[in-house]
């Protein structure tokens, strides 16, 4: 490649070749080397090969042809019309050569090469000639010239015999007529393969035609011998190609062939030694019977031996003897068939026979008829004089006879029913039943779809007012149940309000060290809680106090019992009391006194009426502090948060962890979802992972707005997978929603539909989709919205104690709780997020679907049809409700009432004004509880009555205006109490009407069935808990005597009909359509009270699950502070050792840490203090501050002096710090004029004293 050199061109890349090629012309020519003329012409050939070389890589036929030829290669022997395949040819010897590691074709490969497919092409030339010669000589008709042909070395074919020349010009021919016949074209030739094909297939034929000719050879000759077993065998020799062959016909064959043979012998000459075959169908072949040899030519003089049988005349002699013996077999086969077709010949002959028989008969039936009829006459008048003439004389007989005749058939029949009414005495006591229990219905029907019941059929029903022992034993269940799960929801509440208080002190205390001991404190309160309520009796105020024995507490007692029954069943009391307080302490008061008044819905009459009393509530908010539609959005309603509270789960029921827990665990479970849809976020987890991945810093900045995060392509790709991610998540839980909604609390469901029918009256000009999104704010936001944010916090997750969820856990779960609460108020992404606007499309068609959600939310019955209880229901229950309520929510209820009586209950006449009036002033703890219960000389006594004050105590609710002692004056009691005494009479005396049964005595037999049921009655009532049992006044009544109870039952009525409460002159049909409805409510209250029994044990089971876990937590916490009281303890020992060292005189002594003094002018450097009112910068150095530690841990005396002198002194708790710390709170005033910064102020108490 050096210039100097004046060498052609020479390529890098072909090095190799030019010192191999070199090296070797540099041999050849000896020692004196290679002069710069053969230099340059070999350079010159070599540089033109490795172009080539690289030509034939790109494997391009043309481009390798233009190489050829113009190219200084001076190869030789070259042909134009062979330049393709020369092409191909080097082409395809390049890719040989690469694939054994040769890197170049060398000049003499290539010409080589060409020499090669010179001579490749000449023989193809030369084979062509030989073909068209062998097609010559077929269409000449001459074998011998076909033959020579064939024998053409240039041909080059395989397998030519010359004997057999004949037959392969014959074959030859037939192939290129089928050729021809195929094509279509009569100058069609043979090609080299066909024609050896045809040679092949004569080579095979010459082979069979001989074993052929053989075989029928060998059948003439075993039949010659007549031997017919060997003649069979011989006509099965596979060689001879015969069909149906059978070994039953071998004699037949024998005998026929023999005849065959026998006959051509005679009508032909036997000595000629060849025989003629006819070779399929279209070739002949000549055997010679000496030689055992056969050819294909005729020969000279050829006569073929008459004695001979050819294969086809012995195959015809074969197939009709098998088809003549397969026929008889036919037959054989078949000689049923052929019997059956005789026979059916002759019934045919027969029934001709008969037919022109009976045509004669037909003709002459008139003569027939009348033969036979007066012979019939003749015998039948013979027979009838006969028979009258032996009844005549037996008449007595004849009448014994037919009597006991007819007294047999008459038994057998009687008998026979009898047996079929006992074979199917099943089936007749189902039809009976069936009908019996129509008529039931049909009566049922009556009493409950007719407007007037008749009394038969009430009558029919009134034993379901009887309380059964069932009905006491379920009852007393009930009531227990009730009163655990009550008293467990308490212990939840307070144990979860010292647990959210303690994750706070422990929040605190992972910053801070010196609330160790403000955790500790706090724990062993929580401890000493749960052993005090695990050993505290209810009953404590049953000994002593307001349920003491004397008359005076029994008065109060029932008092309160009916001021609290008065405030559970009229709502509106409550609904104005709770807007008559501040709402920190309304929500404190709903949260305690109104759910224990309503033990937190434990049944279905306590659910009803709490939902009647948010109803009032909520439309006493609505129309007294609501002044815009949007206030209950922004604002924070008490009636929504205690109905979202109570729902969420107050009685165990966590009908959310339904709802959401399986969408959510998906979510969390998800270790591939990752949502972040904040920009600037995701363009700093990217900035990290380059960093990560390169091991260098970032030249990107760390800072970024929104806008510079979204110029990178790869932040919008990365939000936009998150976009996408965010939205399946978001699909997932919105379908969970929007399929369960029969898993919707029921009371949350009737609100929303009371709260949107409320603002739709006092804001009538709202449009329904500004109603929809109140709704939606209700249903999602409010109580769906934070149970998706925090799910460990609302139950919905199980987390075991200490566990929590990982920081992308929340974030998802918070991206679906943002996403759903933007799409169930319609409200789209802008201003800030304007990066997600992209999403506005599918929040608006989501709250679609969410719009038509809270539409059917809506759509619930009222609580009266949804529970089934109407003013009735109070009457005919057996027990009567009772609550668990402390002695102070007691005090507390009491005073509030008496501080808003009038905003309450402006009118004075108002039962609430009695009752009160009856109470009196507020007592204290220690009345209600009793004189004594705390020793008067106790130092404690505040804080043990503080604690007595929790006590809690039953009561039994009842209506003042309910029937006491026989007082008569209430007319509503007075028909409940004639509606027991007319139940007693009409189970035993019959009727058609109230007055006619009356006025009907009694009979002996009525009474004493009466007296039965009574005695009955008083046994039960003996075993009857108190609790359970009637008022004494309805108890001497059912115990009266019948007619006692008809003459008090017309006194009654008399006293009803002056009330205008019913009327004689439709039989009190008024009072027969009560019995009715109590009779269906009984019904309903034992449906509803099994129901209720079951959701107790439920409510039971997960509040016990609740306590457990709580208790888990609280072990947790415990073992927790116990790790850091030892961690402080070995802190403290080793600080002690240091401190004997130095100190050992100072004996028992406490060791006090030293105060601090630092002036303010330090301080401010510090940043601790901002300013000081009333004092410039400049005089900060006269002020200085002593801070020194107390005695009790956490709290320090700040000392501040000017000039020497001390102006004022201040406690300062490291509890309040934190506190106001925790609250965000970062300056606070000291001395009213200091302003201090919280947070470094606790950085110095921490480093100066704790060593942080």
């Amino acid at each position: 490649m050096n210039p100097e050199a004046q060498l052609p061109i020479v390529y890098q890349s072909a090095a190799n070749l030019y010192q191999i090629e070199l090296f070797s012309l540099q041999l050849q020519g000896g020692r004196s080397g290679l002069s710069h003329e053969e230099l340059s012409v070999a350079v010159e050939m070599l540089s033109a090969v490795a172009v080539l070389n690289e030509v034939l890589d790109t494997k391009d036929p043309q481009a390798v042809i233009e190489q050829l030829i113009d190219s200084p290669l001076g190869f030789t022997n070259m042909d134009q019309d062979n330049l393709n395949r020369y092409a191909d040819t080097l082409i395809k010897l390049r890719g040989e050569a690469l694939a054994k590691g040769q890197e170049f074709l060398t000049w003499n490969d290539v010409q080589k090469c060409i020499d090669g497919v010179n001579v490749q092409v000449h023989e193809e030339h030369e084979r062509i000639m030989a073909l068209a010669e062998i097609n010559e000589a077929l269409n000449s008709g001459d074998y011998q010239q076909t033959l020579a042909a064939l024998l053409l070395p240039t041909a080059k074919l395989t397998g030519v015999n010359p004997a057999t020349a004949k037959h392969y010009h014959d074959v030859l021919q037939y192939t290129k007529q089928l050729l021809c016949q195929t094509s279509g074209d009569e100058s069609a030739v043979l090609w080299l393969d066909q024609i050896q094909e045809a040679i092949h297939t004569a080579n095979q034929d010459e082979e069979e035609a001989l074993t052929l000719a053989e075989a029928v050879a060998d059948i003439n000759r075993t039949v010659a011998r007549e031997d017919s077993q060997n003649t069979l065998q011989a006509l099965q020799v596979p060689s001879a190609g015969l069909r149906a062959v059978l070994p039953e016909c071998a004699d037949t064959y024998q005998a026929e062939l023999a005849q065959r043979q026998a006959s051509g012998a005679t009508n032909g000459s036997t000595d000629s030694v060849w025989v003629k075959h006819c070779f399929k169908d279209r070739y002949d072949y000549y055997y010679n019977l000496e030689t055992g040899q056969g050819i294909w030519e005729e020969p000279e003089g050829f006569e073929h031996n008459g004695g001979q049988l050819r294969k086809e005349e012995i195959q015809s002699v074969v197939s009709c003897l098998t088809a003549e013996y397969n026929r008889g077999q036919l037959w054989m086969a078949n000689e049923p068939l052929v019997i059956q077709l005789q026979a059916r010949i002759r019934g045919y002959l027969v029934r001709k026979k008969h037919a022109q028989r009976m045509e004669y008969l037909c003709q002459q039936e008139p003569h027939v008829v009348k033969l036979q009829a007066c012979w019939k006459g003749y015998k039948q008048r013979k027979m009838y004089k006969d028979r009258i003439n032996l009844l005549q004389k037996n008449v007595a007989s004849i009448v014994k006879i037919q009597s006991v005749a007819k007294m047999w058939k008459a038994k057998r029949k009687y008998n026979q029913r009898l047996q079929f009414f006992k074979d199917h005495e099943k089936e007749i006591v189902k039809i009976q039943a069936f009908l019996k229990a129509n008529k039931a219905r049909d009566d049922y029907r009556t009493l409950t779809g007719a407007k007037d019941p008749p009394l038969s059929v009430v009558r029919k029903f009134v034993h379901l007012l009887e309380q059964s022992a069932l009905d006491l034993q379920e009852e007393q269940e009930v009531t227990r149940l009730r009163e655990e799960v009550v008293t467990n929801i308490r212990s939840n509440q307070q144990m979860e309000k010292d647990l959210n208080l303690m994750d706070i002190k422990i929040g605190l205390l992972v910053k801070n060290r010196i609330t160790l001991q403000d955790v500790v404190s706090h724990n062993k309160k929580m401890k000493n809680k749960k052993n005090k309520e695990s050993k505290e009796d209810l009953t404590t105020g049953d000994r002593l106090g307001i349920k003491g024995l004397s008359k005076g507490k029994r008065r109060k007692l029932e008092a309160y019992q009916h001021l609290f029954y008065l405030l559970q069943t009229n709502p509106h009391y409550l609904a104005k009391l709770i807007f008559q307080m501040p709402q920190n302490k309304s929500t404190k008061f709903m949260d305690t006194v109104v759910f224990t008044l309503y033990n937190y819905a434990s049944n279905q009459r306590e659910e009803y009426l709490l939902f009647k009393l948010f109803k009032t509530a909520l439309e006493e908010e609505i129309n007294s502090k609501v002044d815009q539609i949007q206030d209950i959005v922004t604002g924070n309603p008490t009636v929504i948060k205690m109905v979202v509270s109570f729902n969420r789960g107050a009685r165990g029921h966590n009908t959310l962890r339904q709802l959401l827990a399986p969408v959510v665990k998906d979510i969390i479970e998800d270790k591939s979802l990752g949502i972040n849809t904040n920009p600037v976020d995701v363009y700093k987890a990217w900035v990290n992972q380059l960093e990560t991945a390169t091991g260098e810093a970032s030249k990107l900045p760390y800072e970024v707005t929104p806008e510079q995060a979204m110029s990178h392509e790869e932040v919008r790709n990365r939000l936009e997978a998150s976009s996408l991610a965010l939205r399946s998540a978001t699909d997932k839980v919105l379908n969970s929603i929007v399929s369960s909604l029969d898993n919707i609390p029921y009371g949350m469901r009737y609100i929303a539909k009371v709260l949107k029918k409320s603002l739709h009256e006092k804001f009538p000009d709202a449009s329904e989709d500004e109603l929809m999104k109140i709704v939606g704010n209700l249903l999602y936001y409010r109580y769906m919205n934070p149970a998706i944010v925090a799910p460990d916090g609302f139950d919905i997750i199980d987390m075991s104690a200490g566990g929590q969820l990982h920081v992308d856990q929340r974030r998802n779960l918070g991206s679906v709780a943002k996403m759903l609460q933007h799409a169930a108020a319609n409200k789209l992404f802008e201003g800030e997020n304007a990066h997600m606007t992209p999403m506005n499309n599918y929040i608006s068609q989501t709250y679609e679907k969410f719009r038509q959600f809270f539409q059917s939310a809506c759509d619930v019955p009222e609580p009266e049809e949804k529970f089934n209880i109407d003013e009735y229901s109070d009457m005919v229950t057996l027990s009567k409700p009772i609550i668990y309520i402390s002695i102070d929510e007691i005090i507390n209820t009491h005073s509030l009432l008496l501080e808003h009586l009038e905003a309450i209950s402006p009118d004075h006449n108002d039962l609430l004004h009695e009752l009160l009036q009856d109470l009196g002033d507020v007592p204290d703890v220690e009345t209600l509880l009793g004189e004594g219960a705390v020793e008067s000389n106790d130092l404690n006594r505040e804080s043990a009555l503080s604690q007595l004050a929790k006590t809690e105590i039953s009561l039994t609710l009842t209506s003042k205006l309910e029937l006491l002692e026989g007082d008569d004056k209430d007319v509503k009691s007075l028909m409940t109490k004639t509606k027991k005494l007319i139940v007693d009479v009409v189970r035993i005396q019959h009727g058609v009407t109230l007055p006619a049964i009356l006025e009907t005595p009694a009979t002996v037999a009525q009474e004493s069935e009466h007296t039965k049921i009574v005695d009955r009655r008083a046994v039960q009532d003996a075993l009857t808990p108190e609790g359970l049992k009637s008022s004494q006044a309805v108890l001497e009544d059912s115990q009266l005597p019948l007619e006692q109870k008809k003459r008090k039952i017309l006194r009654n009525l008399r006293n009803l009909e002056q009330a205008g409460f019913l009327t004689v002159s439709n039989n009190y049909q008024d009072l027969v359509n009560d019995i009715s409805k109590d009779i269906r409510y009984q019904r309903r209250y034992r449906q509803r009270r099994k129901a209720e029994l079951v959701k107790l044990q439920q409510t039971l089971t997960a509040l016990n699950s609740k306590t457990t876990f709580y208790q888990d937590q609280m072990n947790y916490y415990d073992t927790y502070i116990k790790t850091c009281l030892d961690n402080l303890n070995r802190k403290n020992s080793r600080r002690s050792i240091k401190l004997d060292s130095k100190g050992e005189n100072k004996g028992s002594k406490k060791w006090k840490p030293p105060s601090l003094k630092y002036t303010a002018a330090r301080l401010h450097e510090k940043g601790v203090i901002l300013e000081i009112e009333g004092l410039q910068t400049n005089q900060f150095k006269n002020v200085m501050f002593d801070i020194s530690p107390s005695e009790e841990v956490g709290d320090f005396e700040v000392k501040a002096k000017f000039m020497g002198v001390e102006m004022e002194k201040v406690q300062l708790h490291f509890q309040d710090l934190l506190q106001l710390q925790y609250e965000g709170v970062a300056v606070m005033k000291m001395f009213d004029k200091a302003k201090v910064n919280v947070n470094l102020l606790i950085f110095l108490l921490n480093k100066k004293f704790y060593g942080k």
